[in-house]
C-alpha cells in the first residue's frame, strides 16, 4: 500500500476528532425539539458515543492502517461485506456534505439582516452557495494533512468559543429576565420530534474516523484512546450545554432548525445591546464548518484509497499526490457525488422538505455501516459495547423514516428514502461484481 505521512500526535488527533464530530447545526435542531433533547443527548452519549469510542479505539489499535471500518469489516466478514460497508458509509458522507452546506449557507445569510433573510429559503441560493462550499473545502484538503490538521484545529477551537459565547449570553439573560424556556427532563413524544431522535445519535458519529487515518497517527496505540476520551467528553459538554443555552435564550417554537443559531445570536445581541454578537457567532459557525468539512472530507477519502489498493474499485483511487501525499482522485470523485446528490435531492419539494429528506437519507445510510462496526467489536470481545451500539443503531434507523411536520408529501419523502437507500446498496453490488469479475478474467 502507498505510504501516507504520519502527521498527527495526540493533541492534533483530539482536535481533529472534535472538529469532525461536533456539528453546530445539531444544537439548533435539538433546541427546536425542546428541553427534553438534553436528556436525549446524555443518553446517546452513554449508550452510543462511548461504545463507539471504545470500539473504534480498539479496532484501530488492532489494525492501524488507512481504511478504518472497510479494513475491519473485510478482515472479519470478507471482501464483499468490507466493500459494502465502505460504499454505504462513503455515500452517507457524500449526502452529509450537501445537507451540512445547506445549513451553514442558510445560517450565514440569515445573520445579514431582514433584507437578506429570504435567501435562507431560496433554492437557487442554497444550491449555488452549497456547491461552492463543498468544492472549496475539498480543494483545500488536497494539499495534505500537514496543512489540513490546522484547519481542523481551528474548527475545534471555534466550536469551543461558540459554546462559551452561548453559555455566557444565556447566563447574562437569565440574570436580567430569567430563562426563556421552562425546562423539563423528559422529551416530548410526538411524530413531529421523534424523527430527531435519529439525528441526536447521528450527531455523535464521527469518532470512527480515527480508523480511516490510522496510518497517519504517531504512536496510535497511545494516542487514540487518549484522544477518543477527551473528544467524547468535550462533545457531550458541547451538545448538552449549547442546547441548554439556546433554550435559555429562546423558546423552542421560535428556534428554526436551519437558522436557530443565528436567531439566538440576534436575540441575545439585541437584548444585551451587543450588535456585533450575531456576526461573531456567524464567523465561528463558518470556521467550525470548514473544520468539519476538512476533517470528514480528508478522512473519508482514505476508504476508497484502501479499496483501490485492493482493486475493488479502479486502482487510480490508490494513487497519492506526488507532492502532497493525499488521495486526490478520491476527493474529486467524492465531490462530484456530493454535488449531484445536492441537486437531485432538491427536486419536487420545498427547500425545507428537501433538507429534511437529505438528513433522513444521510442518517439511514450513515448508520447501516455501524452494524458491521459493532459486529467487529463483538468479535474482539467488546460484548456490552456491541449490544449498546447495535440497539441505538437500529432505533436510529427506524425513527429516521418518520416524516416531520415540514414534510407535506409523505409519499414523496418515503419514496426518496427507499429509492436512495436501494440505489446506494445496488450500486455497491454492481461495482463489486464488475470489479471482481474483471479481476478474475484478468487473472485467467
Amino acid at each position: 500500500m502507498p505510504e501516507l505521512r504520519k502527521e498527527l500526535g495526540t493533541r492534533d488527533l483530539t482536535l481533529f476528532i472534535i472538529a469532525s464530530v461536533v456539528g453546530v447545526r445539531w444544537i439548533a435542531a435539538a433546541a427546536h425539539a425542546g428541553p427534553g433533547s438534553i436528556l436525549l443527548w446524555l443518553l446517546a452519549v452513554l449508550l452510543f458515543l462511548i461504545p463507539l469510542s471504545i470500539a473504534s479505539a480498539a479496532l484501530t489499535a488492532r489494525q492501524p492502517a488507512a481504511g478504518g471500518m472497510y479494513l475491519w469489516t473485510r478482515r472479519d466478514f470478507g471482501p464483499w461485506h468490507g466493500f459494502l460497508c465502505f460504499w454505504v458509509y462513503w455515500m452517507a458522507i457524500a449526502v452529509w456534505f450537501p445537507s451540512a452546506a445547506m445549513f451553514y449557507m442558510s445560517a450565514a445569510v440569515y445573520t445579514l439582516g431582514p433584507r437578506f433573510q429570504y435567501l435562507a429559503d431560496n433554492r437557487v441560493y442554497l444550491i449555488v452557495s452549497s456547491l461552492l462550499a463543498i468544492w472549496i473545502a475539498l480543494g483545500t484538503n488536497i494539499v495534505g494533512m500537514k496543512v489540513g490538521k490546522w484547519v481542523q484545529s481551528a474548527g475545534a477551537v471555534a466550536a469551543w468559543l461558540l459554546a462559551m459565547i452561548l453559555g455566557i449570553s444565556a447566563w447574562q439573560l437569565w440574570k436580567r429576565h430569567g430563562f426563556a424556556t421552562s425546562f423539563h427532563l423528559l422529551p416530548d413524544l410526538s411524530w413531529d420530534t421523534i424523527n430527531f431522535w435519529a439525528s441526536i445519535a447521528y450527531a455523535l458519529t464521527g469518532i470512527e474516523i480515527v480508523g480511516f487515518i490510522g496510518a497517519e497517527i504517531k504512536e496510535p496505540q497511545r494516542a487514540i484512546p487518549r484522544a477518543a476520551w477527551m473528544a467524547a467528553i468535550f462533545t457531550a459538554l458541547f451538545y448538552a450545554g449549547s442546547t441548554f443555552a439556546m433554550l435559555a435564550i429562546l423558546r423552542p417554537e421560535r428556534i428554526s432548525e436551519l437558522n436557530g443559531i443565528a436567531q439566538a445570536g440576534e436575540s441575545a445581541g439585541s437584548t444585551l445591546g451587543l450588535p456585533w454578537l450575531s456576526p461573531l457567532i456567524a464567523v465561528l459557525v463558518l470556521i467550525s464548518a470548514i473544520g468539519q468539512f476538512g476533517g470528514l472530507g480528508s478522512s473519508v477519502s482514505r476508504m476508497p484509497f484502501a479499496a483501490g489498493v485492493d482493486r475493488l474499485i479502479p486502482s487510480a483511487f490508490a494513487r497519492i499526490h506526488p507532492r502532497w501525499s493525499t488521495p486526490y482522485l478520491s476527493m474529486i470523485a467524492f465531490g462530484l457525488v456530493a454535488s449531484v446528490l445536492l441537486i437531485v435531492i432538491q427536486l419536487g419539494d420545498s427547500a425545507r422538505a428537501a433538507y429534511q429528506t437529505i438528513v433522513s437519507l444521510m442518517v439511514i445510510s450513515g448508520f447501516l455501516p455501524f452494524l458491521y462496526v459493532f459486529a467487529s467489536a463483538w468479535k474482539i470481545g467488546k460484548r456490552i459495547t456491541a449490544l449498546s451500539g447495535w440497539s441505538v443503531t437500529v432505533i436510529a434507523i427506524l425513527t429516521s423514516i418518520v416524516p416531520t411536520a415540514e414534510i407535506t408529501r409523505v409519499w414523496l419523502f418515503e419514496l426518496k428514502l427507499a429509492a436512495g437507500t436501494f440505489a446506494v446498496i445496488a450500486s455497491a453490488f454492481f461495482i463489486y461484481r464488475r470489479q471482481t469479475k474483471g479481476a478474475i478474467l484478468a487473472a485467467s
